[in-house]
């Protein structure tokens, strides 16, 4: 979803007064097209959570007449793909199961449900599966990852690096967890419980993935999508969370979250922003208290956006790795490194990372780091960000990958086989200008371009001629950026 800029198309975070439309997924996110010269034109609502028409093909316009009877065709359509059954449902339903005798406990592997024995016949064609008691302790490892990488993909954090996490937190004091799309941490804060280690965590899990409710009570997971920060249980689940937010009996609150990698930054730290303003607003009057503690786990090439939207986020050097993604784990199969990082708003020096497993303390830059990132005393930082040892060029005055080489056609280091000539700084879209981007252009606004305006003006000029220039013009451009995304590392070799 985040590609969704470098082809023409920019999120637009509205009002809080206008209403969006709603698909399976809650409210809808309004995006523009963006056109040459920065000129942008209309308007329209799509899904928050799929880039793919196939699992959500919402689409209208924002400034489209709803028909009476479509809206009702809508709402009836959002209905039929809710869960079979409602949170309270799921929680009675799951106090029967764990009362039945082993050989009847049963789970619909095709289904991913938790049959009662009226119901094993109406699935006696599926694959059935006898369910322990530990199995139901650690559902992540019972229901079967979501898999589609352009919607709701799941990748699970390894026992290694969900530990660290818990183990960090308990360090830090923190006594209640808010686990954003992270159902491994919620399950090992609650194994953690079970066998009394110290004094028990509180732990709330929202995740948009609805099975999870066969599992957990009300108080312990919201059916919930981050990229609109919507709660499906309407005023049930809004007040779960606001009231797991306060810090009663002064238990210290956490937010952990793991979103899906395809997914745009620029919602997901608005919604985290959101929940961090729901957090200071319990905590006091007079506006000194800071932001609430927060972690994201993201790949490192969004370092620049997340910072952009999350001023106070600092990325870490610790490597995060999945227990069922093909590329970020351990072993023979996954890479050497992992390029998922996390940030937070906590001191990077109060995050203790494992001398074990490779890290070290930097005292200049008061914070730990992967063992092959070297300080550099010129630039006074450790500055690697992928794991391996960078080198200070001299000439563009800073650290570089050591795959890279300085061009002395382009003035800047890059892959020895990129194409000279484009730059990788291209500046603003909207003006030209290299000093800034589209997104703080100070003549941005004065750009748009809609039905309504500039090329409604320019009436019969705009022809076959003009198309046919304009369709050529586009399609250099197109090239151009493909060229351009090609000399990126990141595009070449990291995103998956």
């Amino acid at each position: 979803m985040e590609s969704c800029e470098s082809l023409g198309i920019e999120l637009v975070l509205h009002e809080k007064d206008r209403a969006a439309p709603c698909c399976p997924h809650g409210p809808t996110l309004l995006f523009e097209k963006v056109g040459e010269g920065g000129a942008t034109g209309r308007r329209f609502y799509a899904c928050s959570a799929c880039r793919d028409r196939k699992e959500c093909n919402f689409f209208q316009w924002e400034d489209e007449k709803v028909s009476e009877a479509r809206h009702l065709a809508r709402e009836e359509e959002n209905k039929s793909k809710m869960p079979p059954f409602t949170h309270k449902q799921y929680c009675a339903r799951f106090k029967k199961f764990v009362s039945l005798p082993l050989h009847e406990k049963r789970f619909c592997v095709e289904c991913q449900l938790l049959l009662l024995p009226g119901e094993h016949s109406a699935h006696s064609s599926h694959r059935l599966s006898e369910v322990s008691s530990a199995q139901l302790r650690r559902p992540s490892v019972l229901l079967r990852p979501l898999e589609n990488k352009k919607s709701n993909a799941q990748f699970l954090f390894a026992d290694r690096s969900a530990n660290f996490l818990l183990d960090t937190l308990v360090r830090l004091g923190f006594k209640k967890v808010l686990c954003v799309g992270t159902p491994r941490l919620h399950e090992l804060i609650k194994l953690r419980n079970l066998e009394k280690k110290d004094e028990p965590l509180k732990s709330l899990l929202l995740d948009i993935d609805f099975r999870y409710a066969q599992f957990y009570s009300q108080g312990e997971f919201c059916h919930y999508n981050m990229f609109n920060h919507h709660c499906f249980g309407a005023e049930t689940s809004r007040s779960v969370l606001q009231g797991f937010l306060s810090e009663s009996d002064g238990d210290k609150v956490v937010m952990v979250a793991d979103p899906p990698f395809g997914g745009l930054v620029k919602p997901l730290a608005n919604s985290f922003s959101l929940i961090s303003q729901a957090w200071k607003d319990q905590q006091s009057s007079d506006g000194s208290v800071a932001e609430m503690p927060m972690i994201w786990s993201f790949p490192y090439f969004f370092e620049p956006r997340i910072v952009e939207c999350l001023p106070s986020f600092r990325m870490l050097d610790y490597q995060v790795d999945y227990d069922n993604h093909p590329l970020y784990k351990h072993g023979k199969t996954g890479r050497k490194q992992s390029p998922v990082r996390l940030f937070t708003n906590i001191c990077p020096r109060d995050v203790v990372l494992p001398k074990e497993e490779g890290y070290r303390f930097c005292s200049a830059c008061e914070r730990y780091v992967w063992s092959l990132n070297k300080h550099c005393p010129k630039c006074n930082v450790c500055p690697s960000k992928d794991g391996r040892e960078w080198k200070h060029c001299s000439t563009c005055e800073k650290c570089v990958k050591p795959s890279w080489r300085h061009c002395g056609a382009c003035g800047r280091c890059a892959l020895p086989d990129h194409p000279c000539g484009i730059s990788g700084e291209q500046g603003c879209f909207n003006c030209g200008s290299l000093k800034h981007k589209r997104k703080v252009c100070p003549r941005k606004d004065t750009q748009r371009t809609s039905k309504y305006g500039s090329k409604a003006k320019m009436g019969k000029k705009i022809g076959p001629v003009f198309k046919a220039k304009a369709k050529r013009k586009s399609g250099a451009a197109r090239r151009a950026k493909k060229a351009a995304a090609q000399s990126t590392e990141v595009t070449q070799r990291l995103i998956v």
